[in-house]
């Protein structure tokens, strides 16, 4: 097994004290000699880590001691060497920019489909009511250009605040099907669900825990490529290891 664990998790989850739990939150990652970066926002919390297995898990079990943070559902995977060059942890408006205040997942969440249902209606080529399955790839377009689903639909936004207006521009291309909204880890695929929920669509679901979380669960069927992710590795194949 390669020496270095890396892990992403994200919750939307109300945060007050954001100043204060930052200043606990470096100490004890310095402590810990991890490395990676930590995003706190009124929303919820966003992080990406790498270090020692014990070290890391011992990290996390801390924060999980919170009851703001007890759902927290990481995603590991390993490197040989650390992808990181130091330890951040920063405060933002969000923990994916939207610039549509109304989305609060905080209040609720989109409903969400397993990684091995969706790949049993891809398999059959529909979902359990018979209606049609569009994968939308909630992505960047240069994140896209690693692999994706399929025949995904690929709108080639430059970022993630231009999601909303490629969702009315093309609404003629999800009508009367159901959609499901994917993204690397879980966030932008969370918030494109309840934004396309909130304006009309009807049959919109998330992909619980992502790309990565489907190619942990079920591994790359209907996958074509590599999944982008945002450190050194650059990204992941669906055994969750790199080239």
């Amino acid at each position: 097994m390669e020496a270095v664990l890396n892990v992403s998790a994200y919750l939307f989850t109300p945060i007050e004290d954001r100043d204060e739990l930052r200043l606990t939150l470096v100490d004890r990652a310095r402590a810990a000699e991890l490395k990676g970066t930590i995003l706190l926002a009124p929303e919820g919390i966003n992080l990406f880590l790498a270090g020692r297995p014990e070290a890391l898990r011992g990290f996390l079990a801390d924060l999980r001691t919170d009851a703001r943070f007890a759902a927290l559902e990481p995603k590991e995977s390993w490197s040989p060497r650390q992808p990181f060059g130091k330890m951040l942890v920063k405060l933002k408006n969000e923990i994916i920019r939207m610039d549509h205040p109304t989305i609060r997942p905080v209040e609720g969440r989109a409903p969400a489909v397993s990684p091995s249902t969706l790949r049993r209606w891809l398999d059959q080529g529909h979902d359990d009511d018979g209606r049609a399955v569009v994968m939308l790839d909630t992505r960047n377009a240069f994140e896209v250009g690693y692999g994706t689903f399929t025949g995904a639909i690929d709108w080639k936004i430059e970022r993630f605040t231009q999601f909303p207006q490629a969702v009315v521009d093309h609404l003629d291309d999800l009508a009367d099907k159901t959609v499901v909204s994917f993204c690397t880890g879980g966030i932008r695929c969370e918030k494109a669900a309840i934004y396309m929920r909130e304006i009309g669509l009807g049959n919109v679901l998330q992909l619980e825990g992502g790309i990565l979380n489907y190619f942990e669960e079920v591994g790359g069927d209907h996958f074509d490529g590599e999944c982008f992710v945002f450190d050194e590795r650059e990204a992941l194949l669906p055994d969750l290891s790199t080239r």
